[in-house]
């Protein structure tokens, strides 16, 4: 027998844009619930240490952490009144109604306890803040262990207190690989380089756009400081091309890449006792239930898979609002603010009469600031693209889809032979995308491979189309036949 609660929001997700989002529809009267897979607050940016653990996270190894503190005093406020909080569990399946939205939850494997909670949730306005996943792009050796996602590494430093490996290389793109390292440093480990495949003079031409945000060289600045205090070696248009070892990493080869991203001849560098290795690319926004409920999506800048939003968050769904990374992947102060911004409109837009009150709910101030950090977000991906050269560092053996094995060779020979043009096709061809990540981790590169200009809008929609988004058993599915015998309206 299932059991089905009645809320006026619902909330995915209890990352930054979660929690703001939540704790501002509570506090402007709605009913909230707020659902997220991991057993307490925080997501990924602000992952931490069990909180019935001694002594208390200090929040020194996390940026901005004074933001979570507030946002987390606003959440608990809320919880026992207005607000109710789900732990621990996945949301696997949303459905559009005329009424509103109908979530499937289950538990979730990545919870460290019990989480109870309702089969089926039942809102009027639903806001998603999923978040987003490392991007990852395949090299050879990347599947040997000792290979992580960098922001695996960092969730693994945070959440347990203890390194991965004690000497590292982290490489790929973008200012997220400079926490990434600093962290690994003041945990104690080495760090024998960073390897940033751009050259940082790509953000002369947004100077101007960068001025805009202080606080964003203020904390450039301070991870310079710790490169300087550790000693860590950066260098720019640099690449890892192959990882090395026999039954762990041992070694990576890098190599310097010119403007188009393409290797320099006899640039060739060897790094050797290393234990570890962190590739970031960026981010990819998880999209598997705004795609299912029929959000339009575009392509970013940095060549993401986005949803599209209005000023209020508001996605082309009529009550659904999209806030944080499936939006556009920004960072976590951009996150707040379309928290923040997505969480009044949701609620404003439950009121007695939906659109007034919807079409005046948005803060100008919030918005302005939204647009700021949207317009650095964009200049940030400009500057660090994924380098265009990049299949170039790839092998006929090379793992591409490390759950079904298929390497680069195989996707070639379905491109030429069996015109598998996109990740859809190619699915179909080779198997890629049809292990346990479905896709996760190699359906940008899939995406990539595949088309002849790179990773198309069809195609990467093609990968975040997941009517069933988690793992469910067959007792979940049967019953949900149960579900009209039971219904329980949460009364706060």
């Amino acid at each position: 027998m299932s059991s089905i609660e009645h809320y006026d929001v619902a909330i995915i997700g209890a990352g930054p844009a979660g929690l703001a989002a939540a704790a501002t529809a509570a506090e402007h009267g709605a009913r909230v619930v707020c659902i997220d897979a991991n057993d307490q607050p925080g997501g990924q940016f602000w992952r931490h240490r069990p909180e019935d653990t001694h002594p208390a996270d200090d929040g020194s190894l996390h940026h901005d952490w004074k933001t979570y503190l507030r946002l987390r005093e606003r959440f608990d406020a809320a919880l026992g009144g207005s607000l109710r909080f789900y732990a621990g569990r996945h949301v696997w399946m949303a459905q559009r109604e005329e009424s509103g939205f109908t979530l499937r939850t289950t538990a979730s494997a990545q919870a460290g306890r019990a989480a109870p909670g309702p089969q089926t949730v039942r809102a009027t306005r639903l806001v998603v803040c999923a978040g987003g996943y490392d991007r990852q792009l395949p090299v050879p050796g990347w599947d040997l262990p000792g290979v992580m996602a960098a922001g695996g590494i960092q969730a693994f430093i945070k959440a347990n207190g203890m390194l991965p490996g004690k000497r590292f290389v982290v490489a790929g793109t973008g200012p997220f690989l400079l926490p990434v390292a600093a962290n690994l440093a003041d945990a104690g480990g080495a760090v024998a380089a960073v390897c940033e495949s751009a050259d940082l003079t790509g953000w002369f031409p947004h100077l101007a756009t960068a001025a805009r945000v202080p606080a964003k060289a203020l904390e450039g600045a301070a991870y310079a400081k710790s490169f300087l205090k550790h000693r860590i070696p950066y260098r720019t248009r640099t690449v890892v091309t192959e990882v090395l070892g026999s039954d762990r990493v041992q070694a990576v080869r890098t190599a310097k890449v010119d403007s188009r991203g393409r290797t320099v001849p006899g640039s060739e560098r060897l790094i050797e006792d290393v234990d570890a290795v962190g590739f970031g690319w960026g981010f990819t926004a998880q999209l598997e239930l705004p795609v299912a409920l029929g959000a339009e999506t575009r392509v970013d800048d940095d060549g993401s898979l986005v949803g599209v939003v209005d000023a209020q968050q508001h996605s082309s769904v009529p009550g659904l609002y999209l806030a944080g990374e499936v939006s556009g992947v920004g960072g976590a102060a951009l996150a707040v603010v379309e928290g923040l911004i997505a969480g009044r409109a949701a609620a404003a837009a439950t009121a007695a009469r939906p659109s007034a009150a919807e079409s005046s709910a948005a803060d100008p101030r919030l918005v302005r600031k939204a647009a700021t950090y949207r317009a650095f977000a964009r200049a940030m991906h400009l500057a660090h693209p994924v380098p265009a050269g990049w299949q170039d560092w790839l092998r006929p053996d090379t793992t591409v889809c490390r759950c079904e094995e298929v390497t680069a060779g195989d996707i070639a020979a379905a491109k030429k032979h069996l015109c598998a043009t996109d990740a859809r096709t190619m699915k179909s061809m080779t198997r890629t995308g049809m292990g346990w990540c479905q896709g996760k981790v190699c359906g940008f590169a899939v995406s990539c491979l595949a088309g002849a200009e790179g990773a198309s809008a069809e195609s990467l929609q093609s990968v975040a189309k997941r009517p069933v988004g988690v793992p469910v058993t067959l007792s979940e599915l049967l019953t949900l036949e149960d579900e009209q015998v039971l219904e329980i309206t949460t009364d706060h």
